[in-house]
């Protein structure tokens, strides 16, 4: 097989009609014209150009009778380099983005939106779940990135970037156990009350009992739900107190139908972390889209 350039370096020489400005337009040396010509007629075995005081003619047997092919073999190679740069330069296709609901709703959705004001023509989609599965998810090659509570045991094949947005647990009632926010409450007294957390195979939930058990505290719930929106719910109605991110109550707490409950000592700040592939392809669409969050990749 021949070298690309060399025929590169032919057309040239043929389009220009001289072994200088064709060196000047491929920005080499004549003497590196010269040689690649020659190099190119040897392993073509035919003479290529006619040298006359005029400069480089096209030989009838060598030149000629490909410079046509040679012509349409180069336009379509630049077609296909216009087609991968517009490719990599143009948000178009579809990204896959894996978080929980919360996530989506607390923290992604506006992102998104603004994302797709500004590239309507990509499709999103959208994979809800906790975070083991979007982890696994990840893995599988069946999103783009993920969004996940941490903290996570590391992975070889994942590239984590924390600290996306804060998550300030805190406890929350509702009006029955109203008069427990008028005082800060000893974190061991929570288990004369009825205690409502997310499943027990959730980030949260473990991060609950880790920090419970690090103080030697043991803190059994009354109920286990599946979604926050739920655990809200039953605290509003007075079923016990909940375990919850600030940010996913705020508007709960202004409206007044969730209350603080402080307590000491208080639960340690969580944050959301970002995961990608640690070896993957990233299409312009997932770059323009990750550069919203102010991410150093």
């Amino acid at each position: 097989m021949v070298n690309l350039d060399l025929y590169r370096v032919f057309y040239t020489v043929a389009k220009c009609g001289s072994l200088t400005r064709a060196a000047e337009e491929l920005y080499i040396s004549q003497p590196a014209v010269s040689q690649s010509i020659k190099q190119l007629e040897n392993q073509l075995g035919v003479s290529l150009f006619n040298r006359t005081h005029r400069g480089m003619e096209l030989s009838a047997r060598g030149g000629k009778p490909i410079f046509a092919k040679v012509e349409q073999a180069l336009e379509l190679l630049g077609e296909a380099e216009d087609l991968l740069t517009e490719i990599n330069t143009s948000a178009t296709g579809a990204i896959r983005i894996g978080a929980s609901e919360a996530i989506f709703e607390y923290f992604l959705s506006e992102k998104i939106v603004e994302f797709h004001e500004k590239f309507p023509a990509v499709k999103i989609e959208l994979s809800t779940g906790v975070t083991p599965k979007t982890v696994e998810e990840l893995k599988a090659r069946q999103c783009d990135v993920a969004f996940v509570n941490l903290p996570i045991e590391s992975d070889s094949e994942l590239k984590l970037y924390g600290n996306c947005m804060r998550l300030t647990d805190i406890f929350v009632v509702g009006e029955k156990f109203v008069e427990l926010t008028h005082n800060v409450m000893p974190l061991t007294k929570l288990k004369n009350y009825p205690l409502i957390t997310l499943d027990s195979n959730t980030v949260a939930r473990r991060s609950f009992d880790n920090f419970c058990k690090s103080l030697g505290i043991e803190l059994t719930p009354a109920v286990e739900v599946g979604s926050w929106d739920m655990l809200k719910r039953l605290v509003s109605s007075g079923m016990g107190i909940g375990v919850i991110p600030r940010e996913y109550v705020v508007k709960n707490l202004e409206e007044k139908n969730l209350y603080q409950l402080t307590t000491d000592p208080i639960l340690p700040v969580r944050s959301v972390g970002m995961l990608l592939p640690k070896h993957g392809t990233m299409t312009y669409a997932l770059r323009c889209f990750l550069s919203l969050f102010n991410i150093r990749l």
